[in-house]
């Protein structure tokens, strides 16, 4: 049986009933998504800073549009953080799975 795709993620998986292991495409996937989404909440996190330093600086930003870019930045971040975390412990319950 071969399952080709989450639906959404984008990752690729390939599942044989012998249990052989995963391609290396599924760990560049998988890498290669992380690394994306890092990249987002990096974006959003200096999104936030240039917003703090415009209203800092007086320059044409209001007070309400920083505090969206922060809570954004913070969002996301939170975001980030579960979607390791759910990664961290799916990972550690294979591991604990008899072989």
């Amino acid at each position: 049986m071969n399952i080709t795709e989450i639906s959404g993620m984008g990752l690729t998986q390939a599942f044989t009933p012998e249990g052989a292991k995963p391609s290396a495409a599924v760990a560049e996937n998988a890498g290669k998504f992380f690394k994306e989404l890092v990249g987002k909440v990096n974006d959003m996190q200096m999104q936030s800073d240039q917003a703090i330093q415009q209203l800092a600086t007086g320059e044409n930003r209001s007070l309400h549009e920083t505090m969206i870019a922060v809570e954004k930045a913070s969002i996301s971040f939170q975001f980030m953080s579960q979607i390791r975390n759910k990664a961290l412990e799916a990972y550690q319950e294979v591991m604990r799975m008899p072989v």
